[in-house]
């Protein structure tokens, strides 16, 4: 049987992301996403639980990241789980689990008459993989 690793995040950016470029101009952006629940106990008070999660994008979504993307921005991030290994300076073996993104869409409603807030694949091609649940219609539909 075949395995699935899939995860699907909607949060807020905890920093601006960090954007590089490697060898061959591949952009990698890796940022701090949080991501808040909230429930009551038995009591009825309101409890929130904040979880942290790295978010790792890569090419064309990085690039998405660099110029939309800031501290407090709300996302929705579809992609997979992935865990690296090194050896730090003294020998110590350290681990850290990020989400590798392939899909992102920007929640947060517009600020300036740029760009739209819109879905994104790992393409980085605007609107793959659907319309834009969120946001107003378009105003040049032709029927």
């Amino acid at each position: 049987m075949r395995g699935v690793n899939r995860v699907m995040l909607i949060g807020n950016l905890g920093k601006d992301p960090d954007v590089q470029f490697l060898e061959g101009n591949i952009a990698v952006a890796k940022f701090p996403l949080a991501t808040t629940e909230t429930f009551k106990d038995r009591t009825g008070k309101l409890i929130s639980q904040t979880e942290w999660h790295t978010v790792v994008l890569w090419r064309g979504l990085a690039e998405l990241a660099q110029k939309y993307l800031h501290k407090g921005s709300l996302v929705y991030i579809e992609g997979r789980l992935r865990t690296r290994s090194w050896e730090d300076k003294e020998g110590n073996r350290k681990f850290a689990t990020e989400v590798v993104g392939d899909n992102l869409i920007m929640l947060d409603k517009r600020t300036d008459g740029g760009g739209s807030p819109g879905m994104h694949n790992d393409s980085g091609i605007e609107g793959a993989g659907g319309a834009d649940p969120i946001g107003e219609p378009p105003q040049d539909l032709s029927f």
